[in-house]
């Protein structure tokens, strides 16, 4: 696990007793490498040697491209046509070849299943694949209790619900609530539980926090169902202001996707724990300059 770094839990910005978990520190600015990782050093001989496809809103196809160059394994990343650039830029710096298909996540991934089926090589989901929930939720989860000893709530953002999926895992059993949040125009996984069954198939919004769209697995679907305490969910201004927030108050660059959680404690959707410690997850800070300037721009001028 050398690519991963241990990364900051930052206390004070939003009280004493709430840290920010501040994976957007992480190499390649995301939580996503931890589960690339582990999925990587999965593959067998005849995986490494024939190369793997994946499908990526942008930062799980970052890090699995660092964690596949690491490795000598060659990649095939599809993003939404909508990905950032920045993004898309960070995969292909780390060698892998980015192929542009459709308008939303889950568009991309079909395209990326079926490339992978006509190669005839492993696909490496970005959340519905084992070894990317123990890396990217577990492992994290492990961390914070290592930092964090007197922790009692984790919030997180949800996409897929690999990242809260896998933080469960390991909190349930220790009953530390893990709380979820989605932007309220794209949330799978909110429906889900609501309705009951998983939404492998999903159409919602276009939102800022493109890391959280699209459907989800029934394996993140059972994790959630039978750990996560509840999904809280946050409008598009709401979000636009936690990235703000975030890099005016607490001192750091974190993309929409990241700052979820954030915004789900900022509009007191989520509370802090009443006893012990918070601990908030800053999922991934890689978003284009523009955009963070047309971001603070609007909270600046009050136009949000």
């Amino acid at each position: 696990m050398g690519l991963v770094r241990v990364t900051p839990l930052l206390y004070g910005a939003l009280g004493p007793t709430v840290g920010l978990k501040l994976e957007n520190l992480q190499r390649t600015g995301s939580f996503k490498l931890r589960g690339a990782v582990r999925a990587v050093a999965s593959l067998s001989a005849a995986e490494r040697k024939g190369g793997v496809v994946s499908a990526s809103a942008g930062n799980h196809g970052a890090g699995l491209a660092l964690a596949c160059q690491e490795a000598g394994v060659p990649l095939a990343v599809v993003v939404p046509e909508g990905a950032p650039e920045v993004k898309r830029a960070a995969i292909a710096a780390a060698g892998a070849r980015v192929y542009l298909r459709g308008a939303t996540y889950d568009q991309a991934e079909a395209a990326a299943r079926e490339m992978a089926q006509q190669r005839k090589v492993r696909f490496v989901s970005a959340f519905d694949d084992e070894h990317v929930i123990e890396g990217n939720g577990s492992d994290l989860a492990r961390e914070i209790l290592q930092q964090a000893p007197a922790v009692a709530r984790v919030v997180a953002p949800v996409g897929g619900g690999g990242l809260a999926g896998g933080l469960a895992r390991v909190f349930g059993p220790r009953g530390v609530e893990v709380i979820g949040v989605q932007p309220e125009v794209n949330c799978a996984m909110y429906e889900s539980l609501r309705g009951g069954r998983a939404l492998t198939r999903y159409q919602g919004r276009p939102t800022l926090a493109e890391g959280c769209e699209g459907a989800v697995a029934e394996l993140t679907f059972d994790l959630a169902r039978r750990h996560v305490r509840e999904i809280a969910l946050v409008s598009e201004a709401a979000i636009r202001r936690a990235v703000a927030w975030l890099y005016r108050v607490a001192g750091t660059v974190a993309e929409p996707t990241g700052a979820v959680a954030v915004a789900g404690m900022m509009t007191a959707s989520v509370e802090p724990a009443a006893s012990g410690q918070t601990v908030v997850v800053v999922s991934g800070g890689n978003i284009d300059p523009g955009a963070l300037d047309r971001i603070l721009h609007t909270e600046l001028v009050g136009t949000s």
